[in-house]
């Protein structure tokens, strides 16, 4: 009877086959069900993170850039705590706001920039859309250019990511055509983006000239700066030269 009993395997490690076949059935319905659950709470929480962002540039386009998160709540119809369920923080939900307006943003001025003509036209195309664009949202633009310039401040830097970079870039690379390899392409480039973004926020506040006036003012300086830049290293701008206007002397 004892070796009967010591044969007998202990239930506690032991599991019929059947028994093992269903727990296993279950446990992959339940992680099945886990997963699709979650693909399903991630879908519907993206489409309502960007309801949210979009509803924060429409707060910051009617309050301002100090928008708060009660003004976005309501432009989004939803209450406020339940911003804080998809953002963290004011800071996180503004951060990416500036990425959205960025990103419109270059969206409009970056077909400008492969335009063919001179570099007077090349030049004009993309001021052209970039004023165009602070026209139409003009609240948005002041709250980009209030964060780049807090961005650029910290880091100590300006960048090249703004579209002048492409013009500043494409006149460095004559130069160095011509064997220059000393150009001061960054500090050009805060130069340009500095005169060409503050004049269209002073632009957006006053708005005390004609729209194509200030992008016709903005494509000359610019020209002219880069123009001044191949001229002083005796490189001929005739490359990027743009026609002379009618009843202003060749130089």
């Amino acid at each position: 009877m004892l070796k009967m009993i010591r044969g007998v395997p202990d239930m506690g490690t032991f599991r019929p086959r059947c028994y093992v076949r269903v727990v296993s059935s279950a446990q992959k319905w339940e992680d099945t069900t886990k997963a699709r659950r979650a693909s399903s709470q991630a879908g519907h929480r993206a489409p309502a993170r960007e309801r949210i962002i979009q509803a924060a540039a429409a707060a910051i386009e009617e309050h301002g850039v100090n928008a708060d998160t009660g003004q976005v709540a309501a432009a989004a119809g939803v209450a406020r705590p339940h911003v804080y369920r998809h953002f963290s923080s004011k800071d996180e939900l503004m951060l990416e706001t500036a990425r959205y307006a960025a990103s419109s943003l270059k969206a409009r001025v970056l077909p400008a920039l492969s335009v063919d003509g001179t570099i007077l036209e090349k030049t004009r195309a993309p001021i052209e859309q970039a004023v165009a664009w602070a026209a139409e949202n003009p609240g948005l633009y002041l709250f980009l250019m209030d964060r780049s310039k807090a961005r650029d401040l910290e880091r100590g830097r300006a960048g090249r990511s703004h579209f002048l970079g492409e013009l500043v870039e494409a006149a460095a690379s004559r130069l160095r055509e011509e064997g220059y390899e000393d150009v001061p392409l960054d500090a050009v480039f805060a130069g340009l983006k500095g005169m060409v973004d503050t004049s269209i926020v002073w632009w957006v506040h006053h708005r005390d000239e004609e729209r194509e006036a200030l992008v016709d003012r903005l494509a000359r300086q610019v020209w002219l700066v880069l123009r001044t830049m191949l001229e002083e290293r005796g490189v001929s701008p005739e490359a990027f030269a743009s026609p002379t206007p009618e009843g202003t002397p060749q130089s």
